[in-house]
């Protein structure tokens, strides 16, 4: 089995999160009494997010590079980020590291497509609705994004970086999000991508009509193929 690197932190709630599918994907596939080899590097939340709220994309881009050298350091085998709106740095961020990429937008998108869907919903922070990381790689694979108009899109923000990322998690901020995913069904969404690995800890299969495609769990699943593959693969 290979080390899966961890950068986490970002959440803390969502680095939990991850540690525990990690380990039922292993448990699941070897047998009860197995667990993932992991080595987390986990960041204080409140050094990203005073960044972010900055647009200090270099001071963002600083702490994913330690990040990662510090989990090559440990002996890591692949690395992969607790996080998607950090995946819009990933070119600057992997500069800093040899390891295999186990990428959170690639493996959601080769799930996606798998299922045939057409128009999906996607959910997160502004950074994640708006940039074209995430939005222009589903379109260039061929399945229409779908993201909350435009006026929304500040308030949906606002909840995930000062509300969920401290750990509220409340009926209100589930009536929001839910709101969100009634609308863009509406406008076709045949599927919604949860693209904030904390939104599955307020939505489930039952506040939507549609399926619920949580790239946290994707994502652990994708790491987990990828620690027990016998080849060297992975992605860049």
């Amino acid at each position: 089995m290979k080390t899966i690197g961890l950068f986490g932190g970002t959440t803390w709630h969502a680095t939990m999160e991850y540690y525990r599918q990690l380990n039922e994907e292993i448990a699941a596939r070897l047998g009860p009494q197995h667990s993932a080899r992991v080595i987390i590097h986990s960041i204080d939340f409140h050094d990203l997010a005073t960044a972010g709220k900055a647009d200090d994309w270099p001071a963002v881009i600083a702490l994913g590079q330690k990040a990662v050298r510090s989990l090559e350091a440990a002996g890591a085998d692949c690395v992969l980020f607790g996080a998607n709106t950090l995946h819009r740095f990933a070119p600057e961020i992997l500069a800093a590291t040899r390891l295999p990429f186990v990428d959170i937008v690639e493996c959601t998108i080769d799930a996606i497509r798998a299922q045939g869907i057409g128009a999906v919903a996607l959910l997160g922070t502004r950074i994640t609705m708006q940039d074209d990381f995430f939005t222009g790689r589903l379109e260039r694979a061929g399945v229409r994004p779908l993201v909350p108009a435009g006026d929304r899109i500040p308030e949906l923000h606002r909840v995930i970086v000062e509300e969920l990322s401290a750990g509220r998690f409340t009926d209100e901020h589930r009536d929001l999000f839910g709101g969100a995913v009634r609308d863009l069904v509406a406008r076709g969404a045949e599927a919604v991508i949860l693209g904030c690995t904390e939104l599955s800890m307020i939505l489930s299969p039952a506040d939507s009509p549609v399926p619920l495609w949580d790239t946290a769990r994707i994502h652990a699943t994708a790491a987990a193929d990828y620690a027990l593959a016998d080849d060297e693969g992975g992605t860049r």
